[in-house]
């Protein structure tokens, strides 16, 4: 019977390595912005930071709860369908993923005064969705596969792809094939208030408190269709003749709390025009992580071996500090036609992971230092219109909305870009109904493993709708 070899490995590159925790990635997933909760503002391709003169305030613009002069009561549902073709290998795949949820519910107060206005918020709203999808299958004639990728663990050992020396006779020429199912969420729980200092002048704040969850279920196969491995994958043991697949998964949960804060200001030039800006503080995520390694090998007359997952899984805890976002921003009125536009700016290379458990400091340090060298600031744009029909009430909104890698030197390609639209009917001053269709698209990319030698191109395309009900007391 084969004996366990304990390597010297730490456990904690180990599967760091394993299943790509604790990276440039995980940062960019809590740092990167979502599309928000609401779908007048979404209509207008979320240029709404001018604006804000909803309860949806709470995510904009907390200085536009200024605006308000009745209690205000909303709420939202949120459908995303994430559909991501790839090419691996010169080969198609598609897959797709969809998921519904309640996305806003928000209280706005005014508060009675001789002059100006004082008001206060309270919301729950969901500020993104990591829903996503990865699927691709094809034959890598290279001489690299993921089993020689973790020749330096114990794992092609366990599962008998090598020898006591940790030789492998598999040398490339596998079919891989896979699929990542990513599913969660970020919930805010949001305090605000505002203030018009002077007249049309409003300075607004808020407080969030976040928790949320995200899981990432990854599955990999290489597969001997060629039957090229004939022999035995281990010396001496004529059961792992014939090697037929390597089956390896991992399995990461995060429960992420944590908070921030930000401050707003909104000037209203008469009934023409208003201008808008927002300081978002870096906020502070907690992610308490963990993570499952299954592994299988099969061979001739279905021998199969497993891995002891126990082993290979863990727990480790981390914070993670995204960036200062300065947002400025414009919308013009023009007899009955709203144009709006703003920009964001945001210096992903400060994203940071600080507070480690179960982590090495020095590790936290090499990928800190890893975040300098391949993220970059980038610019976010928001273009948006609504007219609004005479008589009728009926509200027409049309957006435009770019968020930018955060990577050094990526093409357009890789920005996320959307298309939006939308209606709105307001009764009376008193009961809304929003809703918003928003179409996104985008090119990524991603490796099984090492660089560029078993590399998945993706395009993504994403549909996004939003249906937001509003009643003003």
């Amino acid at each position: 019977m084969k004996m366990h070899i304990l390597k010297l490995f730490g456990a904690i590159i180990l599967f760091s390595s394993l299943i790509y925790a604790q990276n440039y990635n995980d940062a960019i997933r809590l740092g990167f912005p979502g599309l928000g909760s609401n779908a007048r503002a979404l209509g207008m391709g979320n240029a709404f930071n001018a604006l804000s003169d909803d309860a949806s305030a709470a995510f904009f613009n907390p200085a536009g709860f200024g605006l308000l002069k009745r209690m205000e009561f909303s709420g939202g549902l949120s459908f995303i369908n994430y559909n991501n073709n790839t090419t691996f290998f010169a080969n198609k795949t598609q897959d797709n993923t969809t998921n519904t949820s309640l996305d806003r519910v928000s209280f706005a107060f005014p508060f009675p005064t001789y002059r100006g206005s004082l008001v206060f918020g309270l919301s729950y709203h969901n500020s993104k969705d990591l829903t996503s999808v990865v699927k691709f299958n094809g034959f890598n004639s290279g001489t690299n596969s993921k089993i020689q990728s973790l020749l330096g663990t114990d794992i092609p050992f366990d599962l008998y792809l090598t020898d006591v020396n940790n030789n492998t006779i598999i040398n490339g020429n596998l079919n891989q094939s896979g699929d990542i199912l990513n599913s969660g969420g970020i919930d805010n729980w949001t305090l605000s208030g505002a203030i018009e200092v002077q007249k049309n002048f409003f300075i607004g704040g808020n407080l969030t408190i976040i928790n949320g969850s995200f899981e990432s279920a990854n599955d990999y196969y290489e597969d001997d269709t060629k039957n090229i491995y004939q022999g035995e994958t281990a010396p001496g043991e004529p059961q792992t003749t014939d090697f037929k697949t390597f089956y390896f998964n991992n399995t990461l949960k995060w429960s992420i709390g944590g908070w921030d804060a930000k401050i707003g200001f909104l000037y209203q030039f008469e009934d023409m025009a208003r201008f808008g800006a927002t300081v978002q503080f870096p906020k502070t995520f907690t992610v308490d992580e963990d993570f499952i390694v299954n592994g299988s090998s099969e061979f001739s007359n279905n021998q199969i071996y497993n891995l002891d997952s126990d082993y290979y899984s863990d727990k480790v805890a981390y914070n993670i500090k995204t960036p200062f976002e300065i947002t400025g921003a414009i919308a013009v009125n023009l007899k009955g036609i709203i144009l709006s536009a703003e920009a964001t700016l945001i210096d992903y290379s400060q994203l940071k992971f600080t507070k480690p458990e179960g982590l090495t400091s020095s590790y936290i340090s090499e990928v800190n230092k890893e975040i300098k060298d391949i993220l970059t600031a980038s610019l976010n744009y928001n273009f948006g219109a609504e007219y609004t029909v005479p008589a009728i009430g009926l509200r027409i909104r049309g957006g435009f909305l770019n968020q930018s890698s955060p990577f050094k030197n990526d093409a357009s390609d890789f920005n996320h870009k959307y298309i939006t639209g939308g209606l709105g009917f307001l009764a009376n001053g008193t009961l809304g109904i929003d809703i918003a269709y928003a179409y996104g698209w985008w090119k990524d990319i991603s490796d099984n493993y090492s660089s560029n030698v078993s590399r998945i191109f993706q395009d993504v395309k994403v549909h996004n709708v939003i249906l937001t009900t509003t009643y003003r007391f």
